[in-house]
């Protein structure tokens, strides 16, 4: 691998961990304003939202432009969003705003490695990049802990700094001022990231056309039978995973009695399991063989449900271990059998735009719903069990529809071959 991937990876690093740990300052900001329980749910939601809206325009923009320009574009986008809360601005607005930065920014770090990369090394760079995300969310997730701990942000105002001082007055304001600097340092690897060369002449600019092709693209998938079975399984397992976090969150704090700087050890276990179980599906689960896992998915929102059985650390932990095993196991196989569908039937870039416009609308509705359950004060052992249960019954429902799209598929050869 040469500098430039290097540059890219830890431009990515960077950028992401300060992404993971944003969410729990965002949350510990909302929580010291006493706002509603119902509005964390929203938060991310805030997030995610860009997601769905500029998805037929990100990646024209990617494209308009050398990628590192655009990643640089999208940090900066990023600081400006943080920095909004030292306005005045509310926590939902400004964290929207971040979203917005992270929304550019997903087509340029994926589609650089196109242009920087021989064919041969593209696996193996996506490995690389796809590893260092889930370690830095991990790192993000207990480096938020730290930052909402009665020792983060405090600290840094307790240093009395002559410049600092005068701009800080609050722990939070503290955090946030470290989460900038963190998203600089991003923006200033974007800067080393080389020119690959690439051009892209022609660049569609109406959008009348762009969400005209969009759609055909989402059509195109949807309608065929491999495709729709593992878009089917990313979306749900996307939009399921959002809402588990917070969900965790709020149950460590009722079941566990643990505050936000101590539940996001948890979050960190579930995406450690989930971690070893992609890596453990990725050398034991051949492509041609990916649509066995399914039912892992059903056995995954049954265990949820125990989490209402809980009410120790002991017991936590090795559960969400589990939980987050079985979704890395049966959500990279499909994964992977998505993208090479996209390719056959699309480009890459146009089957990673629908595949992130269908996992983040999942999200943006799946914690609308969490939301609403909040703000109707539903009991949380029940919200988890209607979580769970829900989530084994969508799998089991995918699963007929597979069987089905399978048995069609063999009745129209047997025809073909007595026809011949």
């Amino acid at each position: 691998m040469n500098r430039g991937f290097y540059t890219i990876m830890a431009a990515q690093f960077f950028s992401s961990l300060a992404d993971s740990a944003l969410l729990f300052v965002a949350i510990d900001l909302l929580a010291a304003m006493n706002a509603p329980p119902s509005l964390i749910p929203l938060l991310k939601l805030s997030f995610v939202l860009f997601y769905v809206l500029l998805a037929p325009f990100v990646g024209a923009f990617a494209d308009s432009m050398l990628k590192g320009r655009v990643m640089f574009i999208a940090n900066l986008i990023k600081v400006f969003g943080c920095g909004l809360v030292f306005a005045g601005v509310h926590p939902l607005m400004a964290y929207a705003v971040v979203g917005f930065g992270a929304a550019v920014y997903s087509p340029a770090k994926y589609g650089i490695l196109t242009e920087l990369l021989p064919a041969e090394k593209l696996v193996i760079a996506n490995g690389w990049i796809e590893g260092l995300t889930v370690l830095s969310i991990i790192l993000g997730t207990a480096f938020g802990g730290v930052l909402v701990s009665p020792i983060g942000g405090a600290w840094l105002v307790n240093l009395h700094l002559p410049v600092v001082e005068s701009l800080i007055s609050t722990p939070t304001q503290a955090s946030l001022t470290i989460l900038i600097g963190v998203y600089v340092l991003a923006s200033l690897f974007n800067l080393g990231i080389p020119d690959t060369g690439a051009r892209y002449d022609h660049q569609e600019r109406n959008p009348i056309k762009l969400v005209t092709d969009f759609a055909n693209c989402s059509a195109t998938l949807w309608k065929d039978k491999l495709g729709q079975i593992s878009l089917a399984v990313t979306t749900l397992f996307w939009g399921a995973g959002a809402t588990l976090q917070l969900i965790v969150i709020k149950w460590a704090e009722r079941s566990l009695q643990m505050p936000l700087d101590k539940s996001t050890g948890l979050i960190g276990i579930f995406a450690v399991g989930v971690a070893a179980g992609a890596a453990a599906a990725a050398k034991m689960i051949p492509l041609k063989k990916s649509l066995t896992v399914i039912p892992l998915g059903v056995i995954m929102g049954l265990v949820v449900t125990s989490m209402t059985l809980v009410h120790s650390v002991t017991l936590a932990v090795p559960l969400l271990m589990l939980i987050g095993l079985l979704s890395g196991f049966f959500v990279v196989p499909m994964n992977a059998l998505l993208q090479h569908r996209g390719h056959v039937l699309m480009s890459a870039g146009h089957s990673i735009a629908v595949q992130n416009f269908n996992e983040n609308l999942s999200i943006l509705c799946m914690l609308a719903l969490y939301s609403i359950m909040l703000a109707l004060n539903v009991d949380l052992n029940l919200i988890i069990v209607v979580f769970g249960l829900s989530l084994a019954g969508i799998m089991y429902l995918i699963g007929r529809r597979h069987a089905a799209n399978q048995r069609e598929h063999d009745s129209l050869k047997l025809i073909g071959e007595h026809k011949h």
